[in-house]
């Protein structure tokens, strides 16, 4: 331990007894000094009522910065304020100094009380000053240096912020303002982004904070992608929204958002679409603990329904969001009701009970097993889950009056090379064949593709892997996918929802399909790591691809056909597709369900072929339980051969 850490570690209380002896010190100096500087001696006042004026003094000045918090202030942390304070507090001492003589009948020339002043701030700002000023910079030896990328007042309040504390020590500017390039802010000097290799080289600087959080995304994408190829770990303060809510602050440090890599600046919502189906009415959200579900709930409490029921099949999960909205309602004053159901889609009679006593009015139905891979080795269950679930939430929702009803869909459902896609598109099947037989619900189905941070989303686990020390794992060098933000999917899904008018299909507008395999260098570099391959023997994190999963195509897609046409959305379209008659449907329904009984995947396979889903499987059955079935029947046929 250094002297310097050795003198910080004291206790507080010993601090500020050494800050007054120190203080009383400097009176003594300022008083003396004064007197010496204006005659030149002090001979002539070293009687006993130039002490009593002095010791008077001393205790005043001390009784004076105790009450302006001289001694409760920070050193590492002082600030002009504790300075002025100084200043203000060393013009009164000069003043008391006059009283005090007057009252002492003690001969002061004109000119010592000023000289005085003067010397008590020099003496005591200074030195706290130059205290603060070693502290500063003994700190600074332990902190990685760090380059900041925005010159703004965000930029400006990050620096304040870092010197106070033991994250980073802040070096340079770098902003694109041309206003602002070869300017000073703060001490620190602003420079174009063109010199940021050099600026690099020079400083040390191996981390790039991005400090503009009102940036918009495709801004944000820019200035990124001049980033990637640097040898830095580039990190942003959470985006302005966030910081005006209070749910963050600016010295939150995090990882660069991925939808800033997206670059896709989202459309503010309609409010008229948002409230219409929502406000003052009963809202009903299938699947509501799950990633698109519970983000649902969100969007729609802040819509002030009357009451919002969480339909969740898992307890934990329910659990969690009602929790959440419960603290919500509470902390916002609103009169939403909160009703947490248990319950699985499966069973008709539970779905048809609720709905009636709870006279639900709008439904959005985002229970649904996703996952492509579990799927295929599920597939029994992922029709049952999937097809009927979604059938028997129509059924009941018929039956009990709702007038909305809202099925969350997928790209995975046009022309779907594994069970889940063409599951999903079965179930937008059922509501096309239902909404066609007037039955007085409004049936509707919003098709999307993957939303950031889902259960099962890829980046989460890019990110582990990357913190583990790889390899990150993509499974085709060539597989792309479109992504969202899944507050924005959500907040689409209600708008298009509101625009039905029976047997919709909506397609959200992705945007640009993003690269995996590009994602995966972005998310590496972005840490300031290397991508290690061939070309780059020594890098740090190699990428390997370990193949196509079980019906996981390179590409989705959005449309069936070229037959779309644009909505009062700018991000939502309509898409006019084939279906089936509901009597054709209900034959299909019903030999599904015998085939999905008898466990009979053949017949459940070909069913989903013939039917018009336009399901291409690229892999055999999947089944876990099925395959390991054959094996039983196989075993036990070698035997009776044997």
């Amino acid at each position: 331990m250094s002297p310097l850490d050795s003198i910080l570690s004291i206790p507080r209380s010993y601090k500020r007894l050494i800050s007054i002896v120190i203080d009383t010190f400097f009176i003594t100096m300022a008083f003396w000094g004064a007197f010496w500087t204006r005659l030149g001696t002090v001979e002539e006042f070293t009687d006993a009522v130039y002490w009593q004026v002095l010791a008077l003094l001393v205790v005043s000045t001390l009784i004076l910065f105790t009450r302006v918090g001289l001694y409760r202030a920070i050193l590492r942390y002082l600030s002009v304020h504790a300075l002025l304070s100084i200043t203000i507090s060393s013009a009164v001492s000069a003043v008391l100094l006059v009283l005090s003589a007057y009252f002492s009948y003690a001969f002061i020339p004109r000119s010592v009380p000023i000289i005085y002043g003067t010397y008590l701030v020099i003496l005591c700002g200074g030195a706290r000053l130059l205290v603060r000023i070693l502290v500063s910079q003994h700190n600074t030896r332990k902190k990685p240096r760090a380059l900041i990328y925005g010159a703004g007042s965000s930029g400006r309040q990050l620096v304040n912020l870092l010197r106070q504390g033991d994250e980073y020590h802040p070096v340079a500017f770098v902003d694109d303002d041309k206003k602002l390039q070869k300017t000073v802010v703060q001490g620190l000097a602003i420079y174009k982004p063109q010199c940021l290799k050099q600026l690099l080289s020079k400083t040390g600087a191996k981390t790039i904070l991005l400090a503009m959080p009102s940036a918009s995304r495709s801004q944000r994408k820019a200035i990124i992608n001049s980033l990637v190829e640097l040898p830095v770990e580039v990190l942003s303060i959470p985006n302005l929204a966030d910081i005006v809510n209070g749910s963050a602050s600016i010295d939150q440090l995090r990882d660069v958002p991925i939808e800033d890599l997206l670059g896709r600046d989202s459309v503010e919502p309609q409010p008229d679409l948002l409230a219409a189906n929502i406000k003052d009415k009963v809202v009903m959200v299938t699947g509501a603990g799950g990633s698109i579900g519970s983000e649902l709930c969100r969007q729609i409490v802040q819509q002030k329904p009357k009451s919002l029921v969480l339909f969740e099949l898992s307890e934990f999960g329910l659990y969690k969001i009602d929790k959440e909205l419960s603290d919500f309602v509470k902390t916002e004053g609103l009169q939403t009701e909160i009703i947490p159901l248990l319950g699985s889609v499966q069973r008709l009679n539970r779905l048809a009970i609720v709905m009636q006593s709870f006279k639900v009015q709008t439904l959005y139905h985002a229970a649904a097993y996703k996952h492509v891979p579990l799927v295929e080795y599920n597939v029994v269950e992922g029709v049952r889950n999937n097809v009927f679930g979604t059938y028997y939430t129509a059924m009941a929702a018929i039956e009990s009056g709702v007038e909305s009803f809202v099925l969350i869909s997928t790209d995975k459902a046009v022309r779907p090379t594994n069970i889940m896609g063409a599951t999903k598109r079965l179930a937008e099947l059922a509501l096309q064949s239902l909404a066609a037989e007037n039955n007085g619900t409004r049936f509707c189905m919003v098709r999307f593709g993957n939303v950031l941070g889902s259960s099962g989303s890829v980046i989460p686990l890019f990110k582990k892997q990357i913190a583990e020390g790889g390899p990150v794992t993509v499974t085709h060098p060539e597989i792309i996918r479109y992504f969202m933000t899944i507050p924005e999917a959500a907040q689409l899904v209600i708008q298009a929802g509101a625009m039905g008018k029976g047997g919709d299909v909506f397609v959200l507008d992705m945007g640009e399909p993003v690269k995996i395999v590009d994602l995966a260098k972005n998310l590496i570099q972005l840490s300031g790591l290397e991508v290690k391959s061939e070309d780059n023997p020594h890098g740090d994190i190699e990428i390997k691809f370990s193949g196509l999963r079980p019906g996981e195509k390179l590409f989705e897609e959005l449309l069936i056909g070229d037959n779309v046409n644009r909505t009062a959305h700018e991000r939502i379209m309509t898409a006019n597709e084939t279906f089936l008659p509901y009597s054709d449907f209900k034959e299909v329904l019903g030999n599904l369900d015998k085939a999905c009984h008898s466990f009979d995947h053949d017949t459940i396979r070909h069913i989903l072929l013939n039917t018009p889903t336009g399901f291409a499987p690229t892999d055999g059955i999947g089944d876990l339980v099925w395959h390991a079935n054959e094996k039983v029947l196989r075993d036990e046929t070698k035997k009776i051969i044997h």
